[in-house]
């Protein structure tokens, strides 16, 4: 069960540079939903690659792994933020953020591939991180080991604590004592 939200539900602030690239985010509605399972299917196909299954097989098995975790992120983390992250109006990616009594945790984060390295990520992911410093909270995620991403979360100072869960690494960003502005590289 998630921790109770501290703070009522708002948007995150963006940084200028994503304004100016037309990046904006909006709340998830239910007619998202053919959106987000092609966004689900974009970020797991590569690792069905080797599975010696069909496309259909692999498309069918992935979307009842986006139903079970869709499933999941409702129960347990119901007052997160779901939001659609859009460029120029059309959507391109989820940021999903729970904000919670000590830490902002980013329940996922995922941008179709042809967003991906362009700094929106990383831009996304500084904002939760000087939202987070602002309230003197931590930031956390879950990530895979295997997941590229994972280079970026350790540049911005996130680092993985306690036990490896399966193939998920809990990692924290923690702000400096004494700081009020984030202590990120990126």
């Amino acid at each position: 069960m998630s921790e109770a939200v501290a703070t009522p539900s708002r948007r995150l602030q963006l940084p200028a540079a994503l304004v100016d690239m037309g990046v904006g985010l909006r709340l998830q509605e239910a007619s998202d939903r053919c959106f987000l399972e092609r966004l689900y299917l974009s970020v797991r196909w590569d690792e069905m690659l080797p599975v010696p299954w069909t496309d259909a097989d692999k498309r069918s098995f992935l979307a009842d792994q986006f139903r079970m975790q869709d499933r999941h992120y409702s129960t347990h983390y119901s007052d997160a933020e779901f939001d659609i992250v859009e460029c120029c109006g059309e959507p391109i990616g989820r940021i999903y953020l729970h904000r919670g009594l000590s830490d902002h945790r980013v329940v996922d984060i995922s941008l179709l591939p042809d967003h991906r390295g362009r700094g929106i990520g990383g831009a996304l992911m500084r904002a939760v991180i000087e939202e987070a410093a602002a309230a003197g909270r931590s930031a956390s995620i879950n990530v895979e080991a295997f997941n590229p991403a994972r280079r970026l979360y350790l540049r911005l100072g996130f680092r993985p604590e306690g036990e490896q869960e399966g193939p998920y690494e809990f990692m924290v960003w923690r702000p400096r004592a004494g700081h009020a502005k984030a202590n990120i590289d990126g």
